[in-house]
């Protein structure tokens, strides 16, 4: 089920496929999608949740796997890519494909006023506290701190917002 608020705007380049296990993507008030977003639900059945104000650039992908939760004024750089799922592998005789998912660790949660830098991946288990700073192309798969700026693969911490 998709749910856009009338004050939100979706770029008409933008692909956001309907869910076929009941997935719910929900974009809030007066938020901003760019062009060539895809949301793709697969991996789980989490449900993908933006808050109000947010921004979204263009070329980022969200596989909503295990849920994806972003709050209220939210800025998301281009080319980022939001991936809460992960697959089995570890059976030598079957192949990946055949595998499935492993359990969730937990989808992602983006709190208020994050910026999140262009080409960032964010993993599933990943919780962004409020404030925090992503830096473009940084691979986050734990905590970032409230209000920390972060980047990095491995993510370390930057600085602070003063």
């Amino acid at each position: 089920m998709i749910e856009v608020h009338p004050s939100a705007k979706i770029s008409a380049l933008c692909d956001i496929e309907d869910s076929v296990r009941g997935t719910r993507i929900v974009v809030g008030e007066a938020s901003v999608i760019d062009s060539f977003v895809k949301v793709k639900p697969v991996g789980g059945t989490g449900d993908l949740t933006i808050g109000r104000f947010c921004y979204v650039n263009s070329g980022c992908v969200f596989y909503t796997g295990n849920g994806i939760s972003i709050a209220d004024n939210v800025l998301i750089a281009a080319n980022c890519t939001f991936a809460p799922v992960n697959h089995a592998y570890g059976d030598r005789d079957r192949l990946i494909r055949e595998q499935g998912f492993l359990p969730s660790r937990g989808g992602i949660l983006v709190e208020e006023d994050v910026w999140i830098g262009a080409n960032s991946v964010i993993l599933d288990g990943a919780l962004l506290r409020k404030g925090c700073v992503i830096a473009a192309g940084s691979i986050v798969r734990g905590e970032v701190e409230a209000y920390t700026v972060c980047g990095g693969n491995p993510l370390r911490r930057l600085g602070v917002r003063s």
